[in-house]
């Protein structure tokens, strides 16, 4: 039986080219967004899902906590904050291992995009204040806006956005082409139960996402930052 309840899939939306066979696609996601007053844009980040909460450090499944050698440096940072937790559990995207992107400008390793708390996702405001409070970097917000009058206006300006390069300049993990973000995630600004989910989180992953020609754990790499040795998550 698992610890806590995991982290629920993010459903694509329709026009996203990065879906796999396994992926869940929102097909009537206009209904939803577009009953939300507003919305948040955020850039999704190409590492690991990993939650922190008083049990300890989990990646996707909660079963049991992580011990992956790439979250070692979490592992130790929870340390520090696990008393202080309480219910809340932080949800963030790891970027300590390179996966199919790497960042090069990458001040961090670590980036908050949730917090969950007795079955109810906090407002982005909440998740933002309790990310500050530990000290760590939010994934980076693209725009805050009220959904456009009509669905096409709405899926051009996303379009638009994951042209760019996102902010941590990617490229290519193996031949090092710069590349454009990996994609966007956009959601509630209010915070919602977790029975609603699904009608409250969308994304859009870039075509080829996943273009390792073996899983990125084996002979894994450690993501070099900004400035080594500085103050989030990782003091190596």
């Amino acid at each position: 039986m698992a610890i806590s309840e995991k982290y629920g899939r993010t459903y694509h939306y329709p026009f996203s080219p990065g879906t796999s066979s396994d992926d869940r696609i929102q097909h009537d996601y206009w209904a939803h967004l577009s009953k939300i007053p507003q919305l948040v844009h955020t850039e999704k980040l190409d590492g690991e899902n990993n939650c922190l909460s008083r049990h300890g450090v989990f990646a996707r499944s909660h079963a049991a906590p992580t011990v992956s050698p790439w979250t070692e440096s979490i592992r130790r940072f929870w340390q520090l904050v696990k008393n202080d937790l309480g219910d809340l559990e932080i949800f963030g995207e790891n970027l300590y291992a390179v996966h199919s992107l790497r960042y090069r400008q990458l001040p961090a390793h670590f980036f908050v995009f949730g917090v969950r708390e007795l079955g109810r996702w906090l407002s982005w405001e909440e998740t933002k204040f309790y990310a500050a409070m530990l000290g760590l970097p939010t994934v980076p917000e693209l725009g805050i806006c009220a959904p456009p009058a009509s669905q096409q206006v709405f899926e051009h300006d996303v379009l638009a956005i994951v042209k760019g390069p996102g902010a941590f300049a990617p490229c290519d993990a193996h031949s090092g082409t710069p590349a454009t973000m990996e994609g966007i995630v956009t959601r509630n600004v209010n915070g919602y139960g977790v029975e609603d989910f699904s009608r409250n989180v969308f994304k859009y992953v870039r075509k080829g996402h996943v273009q390792t020609d073996q899983h990125w754990t084996r002979n894994w790499q450690r993501a070099p930052l900004n400035h080594e040795g500085g103050h989030y998550v990782d003091h190596q």
